[in-house]
């Protein structure tokens, strides 16, 4: 029976474990990717950063499979290192983003609508069939207004309501159509929640199997591979 602390044993583990690594990786990435691409907003920096911990803890991963495949105090070493550093920075921006209230949610989402782009914001319309961020009767010259919305909004199809023409009055009119949409932020604002928390709660549960790794590195390291010669070992 094959004795777990041996070298073999601890070899295989780090073996499995950085191939576990790159599917972790690939996940995050992807959850964080969609959590940044449904909220469509460019405020969302803390997702954007998990992404590139995926990216990393992607990367790293290879060199450590490298590294336990051909016992290499090299690769090991700054494997080592670097993983416990991505802990660190993963660990931090996982808390930071489930650290977030609504209050400041909020705050990002309309900082984003604010900084966005009109063509930017016609196509959060047009994916979530809304107008305008809060106010449907914001002319797109001011600074959380939007452009029309006839030919982005399913809501606006046959309106002659100004969030749809663009016609917007001098004065408020009884006359006036009332617009018929949904504002962006009743729609955006539970993606953004969800972004937030699915991101921030699944980089902190994969940030903490990096700790394994780093444990497990410095054991393997340490290990003489029995088959190699007695000098062969640094």
């Amino acid at each position: 029976m094959m004795d777990c602390g041996g070298f073999a044993c601890s070899k295989r583990s780090l073996i499995l474990l950085n191939v576990i690594y790159i599917i972790v990786a690939i996940i995050l990435i992807i959850i964080a990717s969609y959590g940044r691409a449904a909220a469509v907003v460019t405020s969302l920096t803390l997702v954007g950063s998990l992404i590139a911990c995926g990216v990393f803890l992607f990367l790293i991963a290879i060199v450590g499979l490298l590294g336990a495949v051909k016992h290499h105090q090299v690769l090991l070493f700054f494997y080592m290192i670097i993983l416990f550093v991505l802990f660190l920075l993963q660990f931090s921006l996982a808390c930071a983003c489930l650290a977030v209230n609504g209050e400041q949610k909020d705050q990002l989402a309309e900082h984003g609508w604010a900084n966005s782009a009109n063509y930017t914001r016609a196509d959060v319309q047009g994916e979530f069939d809304c107008c305008g961020f809060r106010d449907v009767n914001l002319p797109p010259n001011e600074r959380l207004g939007h452009p029309i919305c006839l030919n982005t909004s399913q809501c606006c199809k046959n309106s002659g309501a100004p969030c749809c023409t663009g016609n917007y009055p001098n004065s408020t009119s009884s006359g006036t159509p009332t617009c018929p949409c949904d504002t962006c932020f009743s729609k955006l604002q539970p993606v953004i929640y969800n972004a937030f928390s699915l991101t921030g709660g699944m980089g902190l549960f994969f940030s903490f199997t990096e700790v394994i790794g780093v444990w497990l590195t410095i054991r393997y390291r340490n290990q003489k591979d029995p088959r190699a010669n007695p000098s062969a070992f640094l």
